[in-house]
Formats: structure tokens, C-alpha cells, sequence
């Protein structure tokens, strides 16, 4: 009888571990339905302007190399150059071979007389459209797919606001409290599997006759060989998985945001001026490195435009400070370097003050009231100009000198990178790396810059310029095949841009 019992209990239990594990299932699979529901729903979107052959991914991936720097990603918004949502319709009363036409050389389209062509510069001019030579028509076609797909709502699942029509909007669900309770279920459980078996030996040893028989304690079925030898394997398991996570994440610091000495808006300079990327980093064409801009270069505009639309005078005299120019006098200090503090003190807190004075006098405050703030702010801003300028931990007090800015993306050693060989050659956007820089008021590291991203992007990305250069001539068996129609571009990873040696010299 009491071996019936015991056997009728472990029958129990198994039926109850049953319904556990098929009660987690379920819930996973709820927890993952809408997921699940979405896909469908996402490939019907993505599938509707595919049709006919269109790539849509690689439509986006061009879009984003070659038009996202001067058009707006939502395809409604006028930036550097018109909203792109509705070009086919505005194109319409034309033959399509036209509208690739134009994407790959405006200006002549322009200097042929085409009516369509002339109304767009004559709405648009000065800003120049560069050429696209190096797109193929089914590139174009994959580009224009992209435009429409984000234009019209089809391309790709919304991930916030309201769900579109014939649409399901997928919520992203943090199961982590979910598996911590079936976890602890799952080990509550094998106690009690545990302690049966335990009872079940002794119930046989009884029965047998053995003398020694007795039930196992808790303390002794916890700390037997099996559960010691369980509880080191999962720790060795955990401590590999910790390990090998830590050692993928050394070094990398997306999303990174550091505070700079002096506050420069890449939102204005970029965004709401336009000035190009290449005008301030100029060594990203011609070189290895896309190197910090000198103050000469800032000075190239803040010698007429002296005070800032955001920080009036804080930041810009950080700058004068730097480089030795005095804004009030609109010169350049002669030896500067050797001055002494107190002396280019008072140059820059005159400037600060006056300029104050300026722009608040004729108002209904005393003009005694206004020196008084007028010397406080110079005071504070020249306390911020030592702090920006200066570096107590190196030693350097000298307000004179090269802006100390803090470095955001920062390769390993053993990674060789070329910003002339992606810029130039490979005629990639700042923004392919870099993120919507245009966007940032501070700017942060937008990209991973992992092995794996940089792998993925050569797999992606077409060679520029495939079909007239020189370099690629010789090779023949890829010409061939994108003649013949049997490949429609060549990838950096078919040259070789996947080979170790390319990067890990």
C-alpha cells in the first residue's frame, strides 16, 4: 500500500511538471503572438511595392549612401533638396527612362531644356543635385520602391503611434520576470522529484532488509555529488557566456556622449546652415584619418559672425580665446603665447561685457544695473573659458593652444580603417557610419563599429563606380555576368572586402 501511494504521487508530480512545461510554452507563445501576427503583416507590406522584383532593403541601403544626406528620411518634409514621396506621379507625364536620367546627371538633363528638369532647378537653385553614374536601373528601381514603400506606409512595421490599416503593431515584452518564475519552479520541482526518489530508495532498502537504511535529509540531497556537480557545470556555463559577452563589448561604445570643452551644434552648423561635412573634416577625401578641424577653420566664419544664436558669447570666445584674435578690436594678438593671464583676462572680459552692455541698453533697466550683470557674466564666462581651454591633469595652462576636444569613435589598434577609401572611392555619406550628424546637438557614436557591422555592410554594398573604373577591369568574369544579366551588382565581398588581411593588416 504505501509503495502504491508513493508511485501514485510521482505520477502526480510528473502530470504537474507536464502542465508546467506546456503552460510555458503557451505562454511564450502568447507572449511572442503578436510578434508573430506582425510578420505576416510585415511581409504583406513589404511585399506590396517589391512586386516586380524590387529589393526594398537595398533600395534603403541606397537611399541612405547616396540621398539621405540632402532628403528627408519620411519622404513628406522639404530639406537640402525636395521631399521624394510622389516622384514617380510627378514624373508620370514623362517616360521613365527620363526620370533615371535625371537621377544620374541632373545638370544635363538641365542644360538639354527638359521641362521637367527646369522646373525643378528653377525651384531648387543654386543647390546642385550630384550625379549618380555608378546606379544601374534595377538600382533605381530598388531606390524609387524604397521611396514609395516609406511614402505610402508599406514598407517595413510602425513600432509606435497608431496601427495602420490592415496592419498589426508588434510590442516589444520583457519575459525576464517570467523565466526567473520558471526557473524557480522548474528547481522547486526537482526538489520534490529529489526527495521522492530519496523516500522511494528507502521504502526498497526497507524492504529488502537493509540495515542501514534511512531517508536522505534535505541538507544531504542538496549538497550530493549530482547537485554539486549540476551547480559547477551551470556556473561554468554562466561564467563562459558573462566572459565571452564582456570580450565582444570591450572597446565598444555605442551610443557614447561625451561632454565636449566647447559647445558646438552639429544641428545648426550641419542641419540648419547646410555646411558640408567635408568643408570642416576635410582630411575624410584625402586621407586615412577625416581629421579635427583647426580653429583657423572656425575662424574662417566667426570672424564676422562674433556672437552665438544659442550661447551669445560663452562658447564662440572660447574660440578668439584659442587662437589669440580680439573681437573687439577685429585682430589677431601679436605674441599671443607669451601674455600673461591677466592680460588676456581682461581682453575677453571686455569683450563679453561690452557686447552685453550693447544688447541690453535702451530697455527700461538702469544702465547701472546692466554693468553690474554685465561684469558678473564676465566673470562667469571667463571662468568657463579657463576650464575649457585648460588641463590641470596634463599640466597645459595655457589658455593659448589647440582645443583639447574628446575623442567619440575610437577604432582598436589592430582594426585598419581609411576614411579616403570609403569616402572617395567608395563614395559612402558621413551618415552611413555616422548616424543623422545633421540631427545631433551634441553628437554621439551612432554605429556599433563592430566586425560584425562592418562584415554586413560590405556584403550590402554595391562597388562604386563598378562599370568605369579602370581599377576593376580586371575583373572579367564579373563583367561578363552583369552583362549577361546573371548578376545585378558587385559587392565589396566580391573583391575581396571580406579578407582579413583588408582590415587586420
Amino acid at each position: 500500500m504505501m509503495n502504491k501511494a508513493y508511485i501514485q504521487r510521482f505520477l502526480v508530480l510528473l502530470f504537474l511538471a507536464f502542465s508546467i512545461t506546456v503552460s510555458a510554452q503557451d505562454a511564450a507563445t502568447a507572449t511572442d503572438a503578436p510578434a508573430a501576427d506582425a510578420a505576416p503583416a510585415a511581409e504583406a507590406a513589404d511585399a506590396a511595392p517589391a512586386a516586380g522584383g524590387l529589393d526594398l532593403d537595398a533600395g534603403k541601403n541606397l537611399f541612405t549612401n547616396n540621398c539621405a544626406q540632402c532628403h528627408a528620411r519620411d519622404m513628406r518634409t522639404n530639406q537640402t533638396g525636395p521631399a521624394l514621396g510622389g516622384t514617380r506621379e510627378r514624373w508620370a507625364p514623362y517616360p521613365e527612362e527620363e526620370l533615371y536620367a535625371w537621377i544620374r546627371n541632373s545638370q544635363a538633363m538641365i542644360a538639354a531644356g527638359h521641362p521637367r528638369a527646369v522646373e525643378l532647378w528653377n525651384q531648387w537653385k543654386p543647390t546642385i543635385m550630384n550625379n549618380f553614374q555608378q546606379l544601374s536601373d534595377q538600382d533605381i528601381a530598388n531606390m524609387l520602391g524604397y521611396i514609395d514603400g516609406v511614402y505610402e506606409g508599406t514598407y517595413g512595421v510602425v513600432a509606435a503611434g497608431p496601427v495602420p490599416a490592415g496592419g498589426v503593431q508588434v510590442e516589444e515584452r520583457d519575459n525576464t520576470a517570467f523565466f526567473i518564475l520558471l526557473a524557480v519552479g522548474l528547481g522547486l520541482l526537482a526538489l520534490i522529484l529529489a526527495r521522492i526518489v530519496s523516500n522511494l530508495n528507502y521504502m526498497v532498502e526497507t524492504q529488502d532488509g537493509t540495515a542501514s537504511a534511512r531517508r536522505r535529509t534535505l541538507l544531504e540531497i542538496l549538497t550530493s555529488r549530482g547537485v554539486i556537480g549540476f551547480v559547477i557545470f551551470a556556473l561554468v556555463v554562466l561564467g563562459g557566456y558573462t566572459t565571452v559577452n564582456n570580450a565582444i563589448a570591450l572597446g565598444r561604445q555605442q551610443g557614447y556622449q561625451p561632454e565636449q570643452p566647447i559647445k558646438f551644434s552639429h544641428q545648426v552648423h550641419s542641419g540648419l546652415q547646410k555646411i558640408e561635412c567635408q568643408y570642416c573634416h576635410d582630411g575624410a577625401r584625402r586621407s586615412k584619418h577625416s581629421v579635427i578641424p583647426a580653429v583657423n577653420t572656425c575662424m574662417n566664419c566667426h570672424r564676422a559672425i562674433k556672437v552665438g544664436s544659442q550661447y551669445g558669447t560663452a562658447e564662440l570666445t572660447k574660440i578668439f580665446a584659442a587662437i589669440g584674435y580680439d573681437p573687439s578690436a577685429d585682430r589677431y594678438i601679436e605674441d599671443y603665447e607669451n601674455l600673461p593671464r591677466e592680460q588676456i583676462q581682461k581682453i575677453y572680459s571686455q569683450w563679453i561685457a561690452n557686447t552685453y552692455v550693447q544688447e541690453n541698453t535702451g530697455g527700461d533697466k538702469p544702465i547701472s544695473k546692466i554693468a553690474e550683470e554685465a561684469e558678473e557674466l564676465a566673470e562667469t564666462q571667463w571662468e568657463g573659458i579657463v576650464a575649457a581651454l585648460t588641463n590641470e591633469y596634463t599640466g597645459d595652462n595655457s589658455v593659448a593652444g589647440p582645443v583639447e576636444w574628446v575623442r567619440i569613435h575610437n577604432l582598436p589598434d589592430h582594426a585598419y580603417f581609411n576614411h579616403a577609401q570609403h569616402v572617395t572611392v567608395g563614395q559612402l555619406q558621413c551618415q552611413s557610419c555616422h548616424g543623422p550628424v545633421e540631427e545631433m546637438e551634441v553628437v554621439y557614436q551612432h554605429s556599433p563599429l563592430s566586425m560584425g557591422w562592418c562584415i554586413n555592410c560590405h556584403r550590402q554594398t554595391r562597388v562604386a563606380g563598378f562599370d568605369n573604373n579602370e581599377y576593376y577591369q580586371s575583373y572579367e568574369k564579373y563583367h561578363e555576368q552583369l552583362q549577361a544579366g546573371d548578376r545585378d551588382k558587385v559587392t565589396v565581398e566580391d573583391i575581396g572586402g571580406l579578407n582579413c588581411q583588408k582590415c587586420h593588416y
